[in-house]
């Protein structure tokens, strides 16, 4: 098993002597011991993603479309940084505080799916961990 943080860094601008918001987010990933995504054999299983805009650290205010927009942009940093794509996503489970929200979380997501191969999808109702959010997604690819 092989614990990844996945970088970040490349939607970050570095400002010189000034703490990044990169190295905020592997501080408070190692300070509550998880990671980004974790390999086991030939699955990626990618952690919950919520709508924390990276070159910020905050979280994305709006919508449940913006914040899915932003929580599939993160899913996409995570797969990316271990050289998989949206293609190699073969089940998700989204989280949504109101189910009511599904229709326009869905508008989003399908723009990031192949839909000749979509994957297995559950979408269950809950309470997330900020009352700010709308939406949290996992997902599990597969290496080809």
């Amino acid at each position: 098993m092989e614990l990844h943080l996945a970088r970040f860094d490349r939607a970050l601008t570095r400002t010189p002597g000034r703490t990044t918001v990169d190295e905020r987010w592997y501080t408070n990933l190692l300070r509550i011991h998880f990671g980004t995504s974790v390999r086991v054999g030939d699955l990626l299983f990618c952690a919950g993603q919520i709508p924390i805009d990276p070159t910020t650290g905050n979280l994305v205010p709006g919508d449940i479309k913006a914040q899915t927009e932003r929580v599939l942009e993160n899913l996409r940093f995570i797969l990316e940084d271990q050289g998989l794509s949206f293609r190699h996503v073969v089940k998700t489970t989204v989280f949504l505080v109101n189910l009511a929200d599904f229709a326009a979380m869905n508008t989003v997501y399908d723009a990031w799916i192949d839909p000749a191969n979509p994957p297995a999808r559950a979408a269950i109702e809950a309470r997330l961990a900020h009352p700010a959010l709308k939406v949290e997604i996992i997902a599990i690819a597969a290496l080809d």
